[in-house]
């Protein structure tokens, strides 16, 4: 048994073609962030605290879809989202509807820890921000230019994009439409599960939704079971196509297997996102209380990177083969 990490940055159809200046940030992000991880774990940190920890970090570099990179209603508005569950007592917070709170995960951590419930949304998670005194800015803070343009595109096309990090889909109708033609729109929610040498477990997920989704919609990144899923022998963040990964409910059913079936880890991640999802809707990450990392998707690829106390480590977006 030892600790081990594993942190995403979305999945979807990612070009194979995507420019050097758009993928090297990301992948540079995805190391900074495995590295702020790892150090953390080293210092003898409760996962709970790692997955934060990472997570508000993801948040804060504007090239995911959180936080500071979230994208933007039809309504050119913010609305952000995210959970964090604890494995050993499964205790659980989430949050929607965000527009000034700059690090999602850490409000739905104080939900966790210091109200009665699991879930705050909109204004009442607003309000509940403000009495905790969390930073907040201006939501004109979280609109970039990038964003601004994949929202116009969006519009002129008048499609919804199912996940930031996939094809957006035509509305009325099942036929997909190109993604951004240079593959920049390539990127999606951010996720962290860890795992400390005690076999303690915790995941986070954050988001900004969907580019040119309704105002009011709720992915999977918030809901526990969905998107975000950790117990006493695995924890669990997934990411893709939200309404595909909540009818699947990946992230639980990744713990399920493990439960009831005795299955390892791998096999039950494989099993969630190879036979029991559609092909090019999900990828997650996960880890065991023993140390074991899975990273599978059915997707073109999955920004992804992970650690573990033996020495492995790995950034990667596509499959090496």
């Amino acid at each position: 048994m030892g600790w081990a990490i594993a942190i995403h940055g979305g999945a979807g159809d990612i070009p194979l073609s995507l420019p050097p200046e758009q993928r090297q940030p990301r992948e540079e992000a995805l190391q900074h962030c495995l590295q702020i991880g790892v150090e953390a774990l080293q210092a003898k940190k409760h996962p709970l605290d790692v997955v934060e920890l990472v997570v508000r970090e993801l948040e804060n570099i504007p090239h995911f879809n959180a936080g500071k990179g979230s994208v933007l209603t039809n309504k050119g508005t913010i609305e952000m989202e995210a959970s964090i569950m604890d494995g050993r007592t499964k205790k659980c917070g989430a949050v929607s509807g965000l527009k000034t709170v700059v690090n999602a995960i850490s409000l739905a951590r104080l939900v966790m820890e210091k109200t009665p419930h699991i879930y705050l949304g909109f204004d009442g998670a607003e309000e509940f921000a403000k009495e905790q005194g969390v930073e907040t800015v201006d939501s004109s803070h979280f609109v970039t230019a990038e964003n601004v343009e994949r929202l116009q595109h969006a519009q002129k096309a008048n499609i919804v994009q199912i996940d930031y990090s996939t094809q957006p889909l035509q509305k009325g109708t099942k036929k997909e439409e190109p993604s951004v033609a240079n593959g920049d729109s390539q990127l999606g929610t951010v996720g962290c599960v860890a795992v400390d040498s005690n076999g303690n477990l915790a995941s986070a997920t954050s988001t900004g939704g969907l580019v040119n989704k309704m105002v009011g919609r709720i992915g999977d990144s918030p809901i526990i079971g969905g998107g975000t899923y950790a117990n006493e022998l695995c924890a669990v963040s997934a990411t893709g196509k939200g309404e595909a990964i909540l009818r699947a409910t990946v992230a639980r059913d990744v713990a399920a297997l493990m439960e009831f079936k005795g299955v390892s880890l791998k096999e039950a991640a494989n099993c969630v996102v190879h036979e029991r999802t559609p092909k090019g809707t999900v990828g997650l990450v996960a880890v065991s209380a023993g140390g074991e990392v899975a990273m599978p998707y059915n997707t073109t690829g999955m920004f992804r990177a992970c650690a573990t106390q033996d020495g492995y480590s790995e950034v990667a977006i596509w499959s090496a083969s």
